[in-house]
């Protein structure tokens, strides 16, 4: 009941029609019985008259099991629809809810979910809640209502052979009970945990097939995806393994009540029964045990739907259970854009020791600050202290002398630009994309940003120019031509200012060219912070910030770096003779 209550939430104006679909399905399963009843009627009949009918008994009784045959019918379809319609407005809502919540979770919240991961949750786990919903629920309503009635049935006719019919039905209860046991829903959790960890993986495969190919590897080489599915496996099979026997023995047993009836009515007969009523009322317990095993079969399906049904309710309200950052009850606006980090403490959750440790810097506006340092030191996680990924644990990141936290969102996002390494772009085209942070740019605005962009050559050269969709008829564009795109769009944006993590990473040199180019213009007359690796990219800018393990470590421009003859130095020196390594 405590589901069915979370389920009803989530039904909107239709929370009516699954206890009227309820209702329908258990006046179909009492329905579904009278043609059983009426074809023993007929029998009966039959065997009393010799094989021929009296009068019209045996074609009343016929027209009447099939006008009960057809309102069963259309009961069952009117039920199975109105639950449908619940069902789907539930999995409507659901995926709409969590999309929803997750455009108003901390950006910092995409950086440690795996897309597979979210994808699997919010579409595979919402389409989980529709068969227990529209197909098991009104099942279980007709599977509850009509074994009462053939129970009654079963000692009416010939109480003995009720008494047969009841000892498959008492050797699967027993066996249902032993394989229903809640104890056994751990396995239900590791087995969807399982699943989305074999999503998360499968995605990060499939984007890493061009390296798996270039280097002639197999999935064996992707060992977490391996793992992954290693995982599932020693997980699935011994499980299946243990319900073989109880689930074959479950199977023949609710599918062979012949075989306990039939020897009783022999028996029957021999010890002088009269062979037309045994056969007659044979023929009837033939007719009705089926409608018992397959409604056993019914309830059997129960428990494990309801679980999974429930525990995909969980994992999706649990995966945007994440507060959003709280907003300020009187935001402050931004007057300057100059850029201040007060003595800056940073861990991620769950983390035992700080990403960010007692950072202070100030950038003046107008200025260019760069990162530099060992991959894992930090640079990232502060840029992205920026644009508020996470908010601090102590300390604050200023813009303008006011905290990040007191600045409405919408203002922050305004005003700050980031351009990572990881580029996005949607499979839309490129006119969208380039138009995403401005929607209403003018034609001329949008003409400026892809010349400032230095990607006016890729708009030419393709067929549809802007209106090219990206992904569509095997139009794709290489990492350096996307990332020129991308700042096409933070060139239309115009924010003052811009974060730039490691923005040619992944540029041949022709496009890092352009890319430099491209950059040069943006940071014009902006507040920038940067990460870089290649030191040549940072030796004109107006300071450079050397961070070591989540700590300044030094800071002063490059030719106050290289005569300090520290860490800068050492990593000057060490980037410059990679410069010279040959093949």
């Amino acid at each position: 009941m405590n589901t069915l209550k979370r389920f009803k939430v989530y039904m909107g104006k239709r929370k009516a029609l699954l206890p009227l679909s309820l209702v329908l399905s258990a006046l179909n399963g009492l329905l579904a019985l009278v043609p059983a009843v009426l074809v023993w009627f007929i029998v009966r009949t039959l065997i009393n008259s010799g094989g021929t009918p009296e009068g019209t008994a045996v074609y009343q009784y016929a027209w009447w099991a099939f006008v009960a045959a057809v309102f069963s019918v259309l009961l069952y379809f009117v039920a199975l629809m109105l639950s449908h319609l619940a069902a789907f407005r539930v999995e409507c809502n659901l995926r709409t809810t969590a999309v929803n919540r997750l455009l108003h979770m901390p950006l910092g919240f995409f950086e440690n979910k795996a897309s597979g991961r979210i994808r699997k949750i919010i579409d595979d786990d919402a389409g989980n809640t529709h068969t227990f919903l529209a197909h098991i629920l009104p099942d279980l309503a007709a599977s509850i209502v009509s074994p009462l009635l053939v129970f009654v049935l079963l000692f009416v006719f010939d109480w003995r052979m009720g008494v047969a019919s009841l000892i498959p039905i008492v050797i699967t209860m027993l066996l249902m009970g032993k394989m229903m046991n809640p104890k056994y829903n751990h396995f239900m959790k590791d087995y969807m945990t399982a699943q989305e960890q074999m999503s998360a993986e499968a995605v990060e495969y499939v984007r890493g097939i061009p390296v798996v190919k270039v280097f002639q590897q197999t999935v064996f080489s992707f060992r977490r995806f391996y793992d992954s599915i290693i995982r599932y496996r020693d997980l699935v099979i011994p499980y299946t393994l243990t319900w073989r026997q109880p689930m074959s023995i479950y199977t023949a047993v609710i599918n062979g009540f012949a075989f306990f009836i039939i020897p009783l009515a022999v028996l029957l007969i021999g010890r002088g029964g009269e062979l037309a009523v045994v056969m007659s009322d044979l023929l009837f317990y033939l007719l009705i045990t089926p409608i018992i095993g397959s409604n056993i079969m019914r309830v059997m399906y129960l428990q494990s739907n309801l679980f999974m049904a429930g525990e995909a309710l969980t994992r999706i309200e649990n995966i945007t259970s994440t507060e959003p950052l709280p907003e300020a009850a009187q935001p402050q606006s931004i007057k300057k854009h100059d850029i201040e980090f007060g003595n800056v403490r940073f861990a991620y959750p769950e983390a035992t020791t700080f990403a960010v440790d007692g950072v202070s810097f100030h950038i003046p506006q107008g200025s260019t600050y760069a990162l530099v340092g060992q991959s894992g030191g930090g640079k990232t996680t502060i840029a992205r202290l920026i644009p508020r990924f996470w908010d601090v644990a102590e300390g604050s990141v200023k813009i303008g002398g006011v905290d990040v936290r007191d600045i409405a969102k919408k203002e922050l996002m305004d005003n700050v630009s980031f351009v990572f390494q990881n580029s996005k772009l949607f499979k839309t085209s490129l006119l969208e994309n380039i138009t995403y942070g401005k929607p209403d740019a003018s034609p001329a605005e949008i003409e400026r940003a892809i010349d400032l962009s230095q990607s006016r050559e890729i708009i030419d050269r393709l067929p549809n120019g802007l209106n090219t969709k990206i992904g569509a008829e095997g139009t794709y564009l290489s990492g350096g031509e996307q990332q020129r795109i991308v700042l096409a769009r933070a060139f239309l944006k115009d924010a003052p200012i811009v974060v730039l993590d490691e923005a040619t990473a992944f540029a041949d040199p022709e496009n890092e060219h352009l890319i430099q180019q491209a950059l040069r213009e943006l940071m014009k007359g902006k507040t920038v912070l940067m990460i870089a690796h290649r030191l040549t990219t940072v030796q004109d800018v107006d300071r450079i910030l050397v961070v070591d393990k989540g700590k300044i470590a030094e800071q002063g421009t490059h030719t106050e770096l290289m005569a300090q003859k520290g860490i800068y130095h050492t990593m000057w020196d060490e980037y410059q003779k990679a410069l010279t390594w040959t093949f």
